[in-house]
């Protein structure tokens, strides 16, 4: 098994640098707002929209950010490398966005990065310090430690589709989606050519993600991954429970379906391969 996940009574809290990633896709002010009026004390926000992407490009729902705008983010949040404090990201629980915090911080080479197990109420229920308002943060200088080889963009995954290079590409929408049944979301119904499909919906289990043997049915451990869904922030749970599961070839398309469809056609019904 990986080192992904962490629980809270596995937490030291004195040793300790809290990210609160709370975020609601269906009003993209709430998870601000909650932190403001309470949050784990000396938690810094991280916002899904205007942290964790940069709205500003074409490159699906939530584009990837720039090298240079996650190193700001890494700085002003007060992180550095080669110390033992655990960086400990939460959401509201079996969400996620404590894992595409997570990622990011995975692409930025923070090993020290976890994801916690529960959500924001049962960390206060056990007890946690909690604090509304903003936090003092101290800041950081940084020489990133980038891991390029966690991200895989539009050109890359075209590289798969056209067979010059064998990866799984892994859908994490739900089925009806995947199959191109339904689209509520982007302009055109299916998938990227030739993907499998695993909902990332069947990882939540009593309000946690947790890992699912249908997963291992669909993608074997020796096989090269890359995982996308609709905007690329739904497949970062399943990017996570692949790696906590000790898969070691992983990898995320964070523009996803919403990126392809702007240059390529997508596939409907089960795909072949």
């Amino acid at each position: 098994m990986g080192n992904v996940f962490i629980s809270i009574k596995d937490i030291d809290v004195n040793n300790v640098i809290w990210i609160d990633a709370r975020f609601n896709l269906q009003n993209a002010e709430e998870g601000r707002k909650l932190y403001g009026l309470e949050h784990i004390k000396g938690a810094v926000y991280w916002d899904l929209e205007k942290d964790l992407s940069d709205m500003t490009k074409d490159e699906g729902r939530h584009p990837m950010p720039e090298k240079e705008q996650l190193q700001s983010l890494f700085e002003r949040s007060g992180l550095q490398y080669d110390t033992d404090k655990t960086i400990a990201v939460y959401d509201q629980g079996a969400s996620p966005f404590a894992t595409r915090a997570w990622w990011m911080l995975q692409y930025g080479g923070f090993k020290n990065a976890k994801i916690v197990k529960e959500g924001y109420t049962a960390i206060k229920e056990a007890g946690i310090a909690v604090q509304s308002g903003e936090e003092a943060l101290t800041t950081t200088t940084l020489i990133p430690r980038w891991q390029d080889d966690l991200y895989v963009n539009r050109t890359g995954v075209k590289e798969i589709v056209d067979g010059k290079v064998k990866k799984v590409l892994l859908d994490a929408r739900a089925e009806a989606r995947y199959l191109g049944q339904i689209e509520p979301m982007d302009k055109v119904a299916g998938h990227i050519p030739g993907a499998r499909n695993f909902d990332w919906e069947q990882l939540k289990a009593d309000g946690v993600l947790t890992t699912n043997q249908k997963l291992h049915d669909v993608v074997k451990q020796d096989e090269q991954i890359v995982v996308y869904c609709g905007s690329g922030v739904t497949a970062s749970p399943l990017f996570a429970i692949l790696k906590e599961d000790g898969y070691s070839n992983v990898q995320l398309y964070t523009g996803s379906y919403s990126d392809w469809i702007t240059e390529y056609a997508p596939e409907k019904g089960i795909s072949k391969k």
